[in-house]
């Protein structure tokens, strides 16, 4: 896996250019132009029955090959390769998944929440997400352990550190290493991204506080809107999303 806040895939950067100047209502040509050859579509919220709004390169589900058809369901284990995304709905969460990542949707064994997963187990590689709000779910990934209360985030792991930023919400991070090493942030918008490392090397300074890297407003706005919610109002017009996005890459 490519190291945290190295430049990102051109196909990223075209997802970011579909979306310059759009409120997701109405966008531009250009930008309704962009959309259909990324995403074959417009972001629209995906009617039932429905998991999948795009792929790009190679991605499996249960190790078989995925397609605009798939359903997907909690206990699948979702697979992308070299230089591929998917994006998809599962219940009431939305993921977009970035290039080599591998990830398990761990199903509740309750009967009242039987479409949507109650925890993402992150073996390796990047995802942006968004759930219900409101709704406790619990991220394992190779060095840490997140607890969320409805919220949207970004994750980038490795098996010597996690990068996660709580993009909006609430989270409580452990370092699995090293417990002692415990915070809770509180986010209207991307307020504390953080570096949570693998190893006890002095207990309780295991999570460090990171820059923003490799994630868009505009892309959050997408997988919202693919499950039919929209950005919280903390978040700024979409206008001006674009060049404040880019800036922190510079």
């Amino acid at each position: 896996m490519s190291r945290f806040g190295e430049a990102e895939d051109p196909r990223r950067r075209l997802v970011i250019s579909a979306l310059l100047g759009s409120t997701l209502t109405g966008w531009s040509t250009a930008g309704q132009a962009y959309a259909m050859t990324l995403f074959g579509g417009m972001p629209h919220k995906l009617p039932p029955g429905q998991s999948v709004f795009s792929i790009d390169g190679t991605c499996t589900i249960n190790g078989e090959p995925a397609t605009i058809k798939s359903r997907i369901a909690p206990g699948d284990t979702i697979a992308t390769g070299p230089r591929s995304q998917f994006i998809f709905v599962v219940g009431d969460t939305a993921l977009l998944m970035r290039d080599n990542t591998q990830l398990l949707l761990d199903k509740s064994t309750e009967a009242n929440t039987p479409s949507t997963p109650v925890s993402l187990n992150l073996a390796m590689g990047k995802v942006l997400s968004v759930f219900a709000p409101g709704r406790p779910v619990r991220i394992d990934t190779l060095t840490a352990l997140i607890g969320i209360r409805g919220t949207g985030l970004y994750l980038e792991t490795d098996p010597e550190q996690t990068y996660f930023c709580t993009c909006f919400g609430t989270t409580d991070v452990v370092a699995k290493d090293d417990p002692q090493s415990k915070t809770t942030v509180v986010s209207t918008h991307h307020d504390r991204p953080l570096f949570i490392n693998a190893g006890k090397k002095s207990a309780g300074n295991s999570i460090r506080n990171a820059p923003f890297v490799n994630h868009t407003d505009q892309e959050l706005a997408v997988i919202e809107t693919i499950a039919g919610r929209v950005l919280p109002p903390s978040f700024p017009r979409f206008d001006t999303l674009y060049e404040r996005d880019q800036s922190r890459y510079r």
